[in-house]
């Protein structure tokens, strides 16, 4: 059997990757012993990939070999997968199907239109032919990079309908001439479908993460996802992957964002995955794109011909082409009847309930949507015809809510599913609400609470555990607390994990400790022990030493190791070393050493340094990176410098360099340079280039640049971007102007975006503004507009006001409205009230309000009440509850106390975070009714 990309037969391929590793070898006049050294294998590791006697060598190895003796890494491995064939590994084929087998629609690329072929049953839908933008030069770059041999991925940015899913798909393209798979994880669900597979992904395949947030987002599965998606990016196996994503605005910003501090980190896996990754599209064509339509609308694009004659001025072309102002249309133009199932969908949808909305969920729900006019005038079949004229396609052939059939889930017989699967559907009809719709209502309707009906619908028809578990939430955030108890409640009941932690942790704060206890039990029958552990915690903090460590043995039971942390250390307090142990190895066993190294540093700082030492070499030999590298710091200290090395390359060895990267600059700080780089270089081939790039910076700083460039053209090879942009400024300071360019783009796709924004500074400070503007824009271009922003400020700095506007609303169209913020800031400071509001409006209406409240603030410190109320007003209607809890202390400052209640419900209305609860709780302490009236007092089941 013959390998079609590489024309091999399996041991074809073997024997030509053993000739040109040997061969090499021999050239190099290296032997296996030093070759091993250099490629950090181990000597039989080398012998058996060398021997024609073995079986093929794994990717991992080839790859080590490769970099070693510099050969072309993906070549070697191509001709290793041909060679595992015939091996018995795996070929890595893995899920998906050739990208020319796939219809775009089915990769949910919007149909713009059908064409009839003289039948009304051979019907097929068509996309209008495509235009280039900005953003598919660099999507084709990493298109182009991945078929030369490397792993890449982009996320397109933007708002609903703006063509990021075409633009993927055009892209791909080339791919497919190439050969490549492309593999759309959707069934049973996308979370679950992407978690079991993408570890089976092969080479030469496109990850196809449409609608990321569905992804990356998921509650149960969403850091996983993130996890197995960096995985496929870095493993020499599965070179080279293309995946690409789409994402709205508001789920790159929810999902980038730093949490504050104190407060959980949900998405950091999911951040560190998109950094540098995300590629921003416009909403609208601009006058170059326009054009190039427009030639092909005249070239006999009809769909293109038609969709100019209504978006040409506003130059939302893929809007429209979707169908999403007809959509718009249509929903405001409905019956009262079609327009409250369409608010009670985009209710649903915004405050997270699932795709698949039930029938029975969206009329129950629709009553309170309508007005008493036209409630009393609904006919008995209001809901049929409803439901019929949202069917209706618009010209994008869309329907503002279509009738769905969900995927049915299959398990092996006899087996259960995951917690984290949903409960089986509502029955009846479930229906899917349009995307542009959708993103609409989280615009329009986000500062409105749902009515009554929305909750009890919810209540009553609703059994995913997610969606009432998110429902609870949204209700807790507006204050309306007794139908977020209930939701909560419904959630626990239908298996929720996360309801039933909140519900026991109120449970032992209201005394009922028993039936804490009980719902921490439910919670870990049902997969998940924390609510056990958490209220274990609880109770030995309140002194309850015995129900804490019955608790804590219950979490052990149920699978949870760090329980059995926590009971080696209340033995450790209770003065049973010897028990301490014996439960700490135990926890060990588990996979969590944790306690052996709690146990150490206790006896450390009792003095007890040989029984610290026992545990922490008993931590390392279950490969703690920690205990790994605190046993080579003592090694090194006595002067055993081997022992420390052999302990600090086993822990890079498991995953952490720190022990390297102390012992590096030990051995800088007593002047061994030549010792220092040897270990920044071991780091680094274990993944860290840190050290490597603090030496580049010492010797540079030193003015040895022969010594620094030496080092960062190593670290620059080894994937350090910190090093590409010390050698990109070492080129700008030469005067090559192109080499530096390609050394910052080089940095920019792999995450670091500083190298472009050091350059851009570099070459406005030397007057050539033209060049850093373009340098600042591909900064942007990949997902960083800090440059933009520094531009902005060194030309307001410099008194070109109009120049800094300019580069400011570059960077708000990019997603980045600092530089806004900041010059309205200057101008209001300078004088300029009128400037600065004018800036910061614009801000607001790229959608941040802080320049808006800054001003408000600056006002209100001058004494100018009425200005600063204005301002406060504004931001508010942008969305801002900060505003209004602003606006709502001004009141009760006045002694307007009514006027502040008014304003606190209207902040409640949007959502509240929980620091700023504290007013509602003083004025409706049993929470609020849907319709903002005070909900009267009520007991907790």
């Amino acid at each position: 059997m013959q390998d079609e990309p590489t024309g091999h037969t399996a041991s074809s391929a073997l024997e030509e990757l053993r000739g040109r590793l040997t061969d090499t070898l021999a050239q190099r006049r290296l032997n296996q012993t030093q070759l091993a050294a250099r490629a950090r294998l181990g000597r039989t590791t080398v012998s058996e990939a060398l021997s024609p006697k073995k079986p093929a060598p794994s990717a991992e190895t080839v790859a080590a070999l490769a970099r070693a003796l510099h050969l072309p890494e993906q070549e070697l491995l191509e001709l290793q997968r041909t060679a595992a064939g015939r091996t018995g590994a795996s070929t890595l084929e893995g899920p998906g199907r050739p990208i020319g087998q796939w219809d775009p629609h089915a990769l949910e690329v919007h149909p713009a239109g059908f064409t009839q072929n003289g039948s009304a049953f051979s019907a097929r839908r068509i996309l209008p032919g495509y235009v280039p933008r900005d953003h598919d030069r660099i999507l084709a770059e990493a298109v182009r990079e991945a078929g030369s041999g490397h792993s890449r991925m982009l996320a397109l940015v933007g708002e609903s309908s703006t063509g990021k899913t075409r633009a993927c798909w055009e892209a791909v393209q080339p791919l497919a001439e190439l050969g490549w798979r492309l593999w759309h994880p959707f069934d049973p669900t996308r979370a679950k479908a992407a978690l079991e597979d993408l570890h089976r992904v092969g080479p030469r395949t496109v990850v196809w993460l449409n609608e990321a947030h569905h992804y990356l987002g998921d509650l149960a599965a969403g850091e996983q996802i993130a996890a197995a998606v960096h995985h496929l990016l870095t493993s020499p196996q599965h070179r080279p992957i293309l995946v690409l994503g789409t994402l709205w605005p508001e789920y790159a910003k929810q999902y980038t964002a730093l949490p504050a501090t104190g407060t959980a980190d949900p998405h950091s896996r999911v951040r560190e995955l998109l950094a540098g990754r995300t590629l921003r599209i416009p909403d609208t064509f601009d006058t170059h794109a326009l054009a190039a339509a427009a030639a092909l609308a005249k070239d006999g694009d009809r769909l293109l011909a038609d969709a100019l004659t209504r978006a040409r001025a506003d130059g939302r072309l893929t809007q429209d082409l979707a169908g999403g102002p007809a959509l718009l249309e249509r929903y405001r133009s409905g019956s009262p009847a079609a327009r409250a199932l369409l608010e009670a969908a985009m209710d649903a949808r915004r405050l997270g309930v699932g795709l698949h909305l039930p029938q029975a969920f969206l009329t129950d729900a629709a009553a309170d949507y309508l007005s008493d006019s036209d409630w009393n005038q609904l006919t008995d079949d209001w809901a049929e015809k409803a439901y019929a004229e949202l069917a209706e396609q618009v010209h994008g052939k869309q329907a503002p809510l279509s009738r769905i059939t969900p995927r049915p889930q299959r398990h092996p017989p006899g087996s259960s599913a995951p917690a984290d699967i949903p409960s089986p559907r509502s029955p009846g009809p479930v229906f899917r609400l349009a995307d542009y719709l959708e993103q609409h209502g989280r615009t329009v309707r986000r500062h409105l609470c749902p009515p009554a009906t929305f909750w009890h619908a919810a209540y009553t028809h609703l059994t995913a555990p997610d969606d009432l578990y998110n429902l609870a939430e949204g209700a807790q955030s507006r204050h309306r607390l007794q139908w977020a108890h209930h939701l909560r409640l419904r959630a626990a009941d239908h298996g929720s994990t996360d309801a039933l932690a909140i519900l026991v942790r109120i449970r032992e704060r209201d005394g009922e400790l028993e039936s804490a206890a009980n719902l921490a039990l439910q919670a870990a029958e049902l997969g998940d022990p924390d609510p056990l552990v958490a209220l274990a915690q609880l109770r030995e903090a309140a002194g309850d030493r015995e129900g804490a460590e019955n608790l804590y043995r219950q979490a052990v039971d149920a699978g949870d190791a760090h329980a059995l942390v926590c009971l080696a250390q209340m033995r450790e307090e209770a003065g049973d070393p010897q028990g301490a142990e014996d439960l700490a190895r135990q926890a060990a066993d588990k996979g969590d050493t944790h306690a052996l190294t709690a146990l150490a540093q206790v006896r450390e700082a009792a003095e007890d340094l040989e029984g610290s030492n026992n545990l922490y070499q008993q931590a390392a030999a279950y490969g703690d990176t920690w205990a790994l590298t605190v046993l080579a710091g003592r090694k090194d200290r006595d002067g055993d410098r081997e022992s420390a090395k052999s302990l600090a390359r086993q822990a890079a060895e498991h995953g952490s360099t720190e022990a390297l990267d102390a012992l590096a600059r030990t051995r800088e700080r007593e002047g061994d340079r030549e010792a220092a780089e040897m270990l920044a270089r071991q780091a680094a081939d274990h993944g860290s280039t840190h050290v490597l790039d603090d030496l580049i910076r010492m010797r540079d700083a030193q003015g040895d640049q022969e010594a620094a460039e030496y080092l960062a053209r190593q670290a620059a090879e080894l994937g350090s971007t910190d090093a590409m942009g010390t050698l990109a400024r070492m080129r700008e300071e030469e005067g090559d102007q192109e080499a530096a360019e390609y050394l910052a783009r080089q940095a920019a796709d792999h995450g670091n975006t500083n190298v472009l924004g050091t350059l851009a500074h570099m070459r406005e400070l030397a007057g050539d503004r033209k060049g850093a503007e373009t340098l600042a824009r591909q900064a942007a271009d990949h997902g960083s507009t800090h440059a933009l922003d520094a531009l902005a400020e060194m030309r307001e700095s410099a008194w070109d006001r109009k120049g800094a506007e300019i580069i400011a609303r570059q960077a708000a169209g990019y997603g980045g409205t600092s530089a806004l913020a900041a010059l309205a800031q200057w101008r209001e400071v300078s004088g300029d009230r009128e400037g600065a509001e004018i800036l910061a409006r614009e801000a607001a209406d790229y959608g941040s309000t802080d320049a808006l409240g800054t001003l408000a603030r600056l006002r209100q410190d001058e004494g100018d009440r009425e200005g600063a109320e204005n301002l406060y007003r504004e931001a508010a209607d942008h969305g801002s509850t900060d505003a209004l809890h602003a606006l709502a202390r001004m009141r009760e400052e006045e002694g307007d106390r009514q006027g502040a209640e008014n304003l606190y419900r209207e902040a409640a209305d949007h959502g509240i975070g929980i620091l700023l609860s504290v007013p509602f709780t003083r004025l409706w302490p049993y929470g609020l009714d849907p319709d903002g009236t005070p909900t009267p007092q009520w007991r907790r089941q």
